[in-house]
């Protein structure tokens, strides 16, 4: 009896853990034709007037985020499995915030540490989470901020002009962040079907429907660029 209560109780375990992963990566692109004339002695970058004109380079842009659209993408998590909530930090330092981009799920309170010997001030107006945290220096214990509706939140400095970050708040802790080569890693999901979605701060999403296995992985890349935009 013993022994037949364990392969039940070992079964139900297995069956519990069962979780598969996605992994891939996520880069930009320009549209084509974009650059005409751009190397040409006589085209028009060839003009002074537009010569030093600060141009988008797609290959170097990083900060993607890829993550599960809505609150449980297909699946439904179990009662048992709890979900903890942690306290994220963007510092300020060098008049910059660090990190730059942060995913965050519903729920999660960042705190705003001011690194700097000069004063900051950390304030939004996005519609996701309004606030202003107002002026200071050091580390004060009330300079956090709780974000509990899904949606981007631009953060800026009222001060210092270069200061900005975006907190992209998600509804479930399936998402990861690029690293410095475009590679990301969701681990740990049920198996099911998702709508899985790339996000940039410049640039329009882009989603795609994926299966995950019950262990294993599946690898899905995204580009982004201009494109599935309405035109007039």
């Amino acid at each position: 009896m013993r022994f037949i209560l364990g392969i039940i109780l070992l079964a139900a375990f297995s069956g519990a853990a069962r979780a598969g992963s996605i992994v891939g990566t996520a880069n930009a692109a320009g549209q084509a034709g974009a650059d005409a004339g751009a190397g040409a002695g006589d085209g028009a970058y060839a003009n002074r007037k537009y010569k030093f004109v600060p141009k988008v380079d797609y290959a170097a842009m990083h900060d993607f985020v890829v993550y599960i659209e809505g609150p449980l993408g297909t699946n439904h998590l179990s009662a048992t499995n709890v979900i903890q909530v942690t306290t994220k930090k963007v510092a300020q330092h060098g008049a910059m915030f660090s990190p730059h981009v942060l995913p965050v799920m519903v729920g999660t309170t960042v705190e705003w540490p001011n690194d700097d010997d000069i004063y900051h001030n950390v304030f939004s107006m996005s519609d996701a989470k309004p606030f202003d945290l107002g002026l200071y220096r050091g580390n004060p214990a009330d300079k956090h901020v709780t974000f509990t509706r899904p949606g981007r939140v631009d953060v800026f400095c009222s001060i210092h002009e270069n200061m900005h970050c975006v907190v992209l708040v998600l509804e479930n802790p399936y998402f990861a962040a690029t690293d410095e080569n475009g590679h990301y890693h969701i681990a740990d999901l049920p198996p099911g079907n998702y709508r899985l979605k790339a996000w940039h701060e410049r640039l329009p999403a882009d989603e795609k429907q994926v299966t995950v296995p019950a262990t294993g992985e599946v690898k899905v890349d995204f580009t982004l660029g201009i494109r599935n935009l309405p035109q007039y």
